[in-house]
């Protein structure tokens, strides 16, 4: 059983940093793209960043600049560090990942995490 499994949001005021993690567990054969979504209250789920095994990196428009995703492929583990927040980062995020667990190997699946909540304010 494939698990998600983030940690690392909580409470800071603006301007300040917070480093989410998504630990992947489980019968795991391998990951392609790992993503950061996130979804305010009232609001659509949104794509934040991704990353994909060859390393490459999107983001959305609002975080350039400000939040870097990264990934450790030995820890099957990816980050959201988060600097500069805004009041408007207020969400909670979640962890996506793409992959083929060691049951199914010929078939990718997308798995997500339960979320983790995020609140810049003052």
């Amino acid at each position: 059983q494939v698990q998600l499994v983030e940690s690392g949001g909580g409470l800071v005021q603006p301007g300040g940093s917070l480093r989410l993690s998504c630990a992947a567990s489980g019968s795991i054969f391998s990951i392609a793209a790992m993503r950061w979504y996130r979804q305010a209250p009232g609001a659509q789920r949104e794509l934040v960043a991704a990353i994909i095994s060859g390393g490459n990196t999107n983001y959305a428009d609002s975080v350039k600049g400000r939040f870097t995703i990264s990934r450790d492929n030995a820890k099957n583990t990816v980050y959201l560090q988060m600097n500069s927040l805004k009041p408007e980062d207020t969400a909670v995020y979640y962890c996506n990942a793409d992959l083929r667990s060691s049951q199914f190997p010929w078939r990718t699946d997308a798995f997500w995490g339960q979320g983790t909540q995020v609140t810049v304010s003052s």
